[in-house]
């Protein structure tokens, strides 16, 4: 489903799935249903031309009738999913017989009342989808084609005077000189960069200051801009023009097709060009070659920027607007165009402090309403426009969170499939694959920001820069996609008469009506003030998403209303507190795909939780249990963290056969022995059964756990592997090809567990800890030359390791290194400081060092040895930075 086309992305194959002999409909329904699915088929095609077209450009009559085929679509896809959930029934049947017979027969009467209900319900959707049909004939929606961009609003970055360029030298100078360095000019190979970034960051601007300073050293140039509508053969033409004015005066005059003006540009260029490109999407960057990361402004360029334009000078500001000026400069991010626009915008309200402070708060909501800021909206709005449909949607869903509110990757995307944002393309593929996917994209398109990362570099939480922020919430209110309740203030809620549909909290007392909240699908709440008052939930039947995270639910009685809300899909109690029992009820909803319980002092789950087929993913805190019957739930893909109470629970992971991250803890419960043989070898057994298994957390706080196993042979998709606490390095790590982070303590290390871990040609990350309370004597380990060849961080803790260890050869791509020294080696003359070869390792930049051992026997040594180690850091040729732990 894009935000284009509402619900009619899913609602579409629901509509076929009625017509299906199962749900034995009468004829004359499916008729009427056979009428729908063309008629909106055809609305879908309509919507899609509209979504295509800025909102500024279209008709305010095209606007309303799109308007009203999303909700039509919602509306008509809330009736699908009801009468599903009534006719397909909640509840598993009863063992009893007599209970049985009844509720077979009670079955039968509803069911058929149901669809008789749907039956009526679906003429009275016929009646309104041919209303809305007369309308796009009326106002002939079809006809209706994306316009070509007449002025690129990118068109005055290249009219800036060289004068007025901030915060840029450092980036032009890099540029020229990737550009320019070696062969002589004239004779030159053709060389590229490509300069990418998302709109305002100036990506235009620095490619014009290049090619300013570049072009005097050539005969002919050009500089072209793309529009996002552009017409290709006006813009080859335009480039010969410029490329030799003599030769082309005529071109534009001339007919030729497309292919004939590339083959002369392609003729024209071979062999003799420097080209320099922009663009907002990296994977585009990439492929042209040369990609250049553009960064925003640092703090101190973007302060000259923003000063220079209002008072000349940072010196020349009045003491009063200092603080307010560092708010505004921090929503502005660095981001050249927002503090120009901003800039110029204040530059006017110099004498008035109070409009100042407006505009700083006005940043955030104001880029839809303010005429200042219709500049840096309509290059945003490139980015927006240029989206596939399918990602629309998920862009504008980011309205949800808050401003600077870092958001989980993986909980965003899990909301993404409760909500259909997300639809299966390829069989071989999940969802949750798919919505991987969906985030790289907005991620390459420079449209999020990467925010945290986890130990084996993933991508762990981004956020949303504020400006872009302030788009998608206008965009949002425009669409009444998002309704924004902030503080006591109702940012962007529908008026009285409209439908909310998607609810977002933020540090409120106040709740919209309860009649305007009918067609509810989605609340999240931020911040824990709002759950005093919240009212009874268990009347809004179509919510798919109950996301109250964070909020204080520990004196909250119960949670039995949840058990009525037969649509959810995403569940989040998680760090609520919550300290009572999770209702049987919750075994009712059947579409529940997320169900998060960490931050609870919930104690076990209900035995109804295993028959929730669809689940994807369960994380839950390692004090609650889960029953028996885990088997059951063939849909997880994630899974954490489970409690081993038994060998049942160990064994019936083993059928789990689609998970792909799953944690577990061998010793919640604190009890000595609570590990035994019988676990650790259903355990093993489980994990050779799981073939998609990427991720694998084992946490055994208490005692030491050994992993050791005769095969486990299913390994090959693992990429993370985190043990906190096992006897030794379990040998079948070795069959991990693809893993690329290891975090493991163990209580002895061998000498060959090195070696192992150097063939894994995928190792990134490797943090080895041997137990401190080990008292294991080791001796010097020894790897080959091309060991460690993909690795950029290694740490290992707890026992001693020098860089002789790894000869030249090994882990060429190290940066980082941490690692422990004994110095009783070195006073004993077991090691020497010229052991401390930093130099073996040709990418090293940073380094850390433990030094142990009896201080007064040891004082000289430490000395040295510190000493010999700054010293081979100094003459590293990277110079490394370097610390002693």
């Amino acid at each position: 489903m894009e935000v284009a086309t509402g619900a009619l992305g899913t609602l579409i194959p629901k509509l076929g799935q009625l017509l299906q002999d199962e749900y034995n409909l009468q004829k004359g329904v499916k008729k009427d249903i056979e009428f729908l699915s063309r008629e909106l088929e055809s609305m879908r095609a309509a919507l899609r031309s509209v979504g295509e077209v800025p909102r500024e450009e279209l008709k305010e009559q095209i606007r309303i009738w799109a308007r009203d085929v999303r909700e039509l679509s919602y509306d008509m896809e809330d009736i699908v999913d009801t009468f599903l959930v009534r006719v397909q029934g909640a509840e598993a049947p009863s063992k009893r017989s007599t209970k049985r017979f009844m509720k077979k027969m009670m079955d039968i009467v509803t069911k058929a009342t149901t669809r008789h209900e749907i039956g009526q319900e679906i003429k009275d959707i016929k009646e309104r989808v041919k209303e809305v049909a007369e309308r796009r004939d009326r106002y002939k929606v079809d006809a209706i084609t994306p316009t070509k961009t007449l002025v690129d609003p990118r068109i005055t970055a290249l009219y800036t005077k060289a004068t007025d360029l901030v915060g840029i030298d450092e980036a032009r100078e890099e540029l020229i000189t990737r550009l320019t360095k070696g062969d002589d000019m004239s004779a030159q190979q053709q060389r590229v960069v490509s300069i990418v970034g998302f709109g305002g960051l100036g990506k235009t601007t620095l490619a014009k200051a290049v090619y300013d300073q570049l072009r005097v050293q050539f005969d002919c140039t050009a500089f072209v801009s793309v529009s996002q509508n552009p017409d290709l053969n006006k813009l080859l033409k335009n480039m010969l023009y410029e490329l030799d004015k003599e030769k082309y005066a005529n071109i534009h005059s001339t007919k030729l097709e497309e292919k004939h003006l590339i083959d002369l540009v392609r003729e024209f260029l071979q062999n003799k060009s420097i080209i320099i490109t922009t663009t907002r999407i990296l994977d585009v960057a990439e492929k042209i070659g040369g990609c250049y990361k553009l960064k925003p402004l640092t703090h101190e360029s973007s302060k000259k920027l923003f000063y220079g334009r209002i008072f000349g000078s940072e010196g020349k500001c009045p003491g009063q607007y200092f603080e307010v000026s560092e708010k505004i400069l921090k929503k502005c991010g660095g981001v050249p165009l927002a503090i120009i626009t901003t800039s110029s915008l204040l530059a006017n309200k110099s004498g008035n402090i109070k409009e100042w402070n407006d505009v700083c708060g006005s940043i955030g909501s104001g880029l839809a309403s303010n005429p200042s800021m219709d500049s840096m909206r309509k290059i945003l709005l490139l980015s927006y426009y240029d989206l596939p449909s399918h990602l629309k949607a998920c862009l504008l869903y980011l309205s949800i969170f808050p401003e600077d509110y870092e958001i989980h990757i993986i909980l965003l995307i899990l909301r993404w499939i409760a909500e259909d944002f997300i639809q299966q393309e390829e069989e071989n593929q999940s969802l949750f694959e798919h919505g991987e996917s969906y985030f790289n994209e907005l991620l390459n398109r420079s449209l999020i920001q990467v925010a945290g990362t986890q130990a084996d570099g993933t991508i762990s939480t981004c956020r949303v820069h504020d400006m872009v922020l302030e788009l998608i919430c206008s965009l949002s209110k425009e669409e009444s996609f998002v309704s924004t309740v902030l503080g006591d203030i109702r940012q962007s809620t529908p008026s009285s008469g409209s439908t909310v549909r998607r609810l977002s909290l933020q540090n409120t007392t106040w709740w919209p009506k309860m009649e305007i909240m009918s067609k509810l699908r989605s609340v999240t709440i931020f911040g824990p003030a709002i759950i005093n008052t919240m009212p009874s939930l268990s009347c809004c039947h179509l919510l798919r998403v109950l996301d109250l995270e964070g909020c204080n639910l520990k004196e909250h009685p119960s949670l039995r209303f949840v058990g009525n809300l037969f649509h959810l899909r995403y569940l989040s109690l998680a760090w609520t507190g919550y300290a009572g029992e999770l209702p049987m009820e919750i075994g009712k909803l059947r579409f529940l795909q997320t169900l998060l319980l960490y931050g609870t002092e919930i104690e076990e789950l209900p035995s109804s939780i295993v028959g929730l087929r669809q689940l994807l993913c369960l994380f839950v805190g390692a004090s609650t249990s889960l029953p028996n019957g885990l088997r059951y739930l063939a849909s997880l893909e994630m899974l954490a963290i489970v409690r081993m109470d038994s060998a049942c629970i160990a064994e019936e992971l083993g059928h789990l056969t689609q998970l792909r991250i799953l944690g577990v803890d061998l010793t919640s419960d604190k009890k000595e022995g609570g590990w035994d043989e019988n676990m650790r070898t259903a355990l093993l057994g489980s994990l050779g059964k799981l073939h998609k298994l990427q991720s694998l957390a084992v946490h055994s706080h208490y005692v030491e756990a050994n992993l050791e196993a005769g095969s486990v042979e299913s390994l090959g998709n693992l990429t993370n592997l985190e043990i906190d606490r096992t006897t030794s390095l379990p040998t079948w790590i070795r069959t991990a090809w693809l893993l690329s982070c290891l975090d493991i303590t163990v209580v002895q290390v061998r000498r060959e567990d090195i070696q192992v871990l150097g063939r894994l040609q995928a190792l990134r990350y490797l943090y080895l800890t041997v137990r401190p309370d080990s008292t294991q004597v080791l001796g010097r380990f020894v790897v080959s030359p091309d060991a460690f060849p993909c690795t950029t961080r290694c740490s290992f803790y707890g026992f001693s390791m020098v860089p002789s260890t790894f000869p030249p050869g090994a882990m060429p791509r190290l940066e980082k290194l941490e690692f422990c020294i004994q110095l009783e080696e070195f006073a004993r003359g077991e090691a020497t400081t010229d052991d401390l070869a930093l130099g073996h390792l040709p990418s090293l930049q940073d380094v850390r060092v433990g030094l142990y051992g009896i201080r007064k026997v040891s004082v000289k040594v430490e000395t040295k040895v510190e000493e010999k180690l700054r010293h081979e850091a100094d003459v590293h040729p990277n110079h490394p930075s370097f610390y002693f732990l």
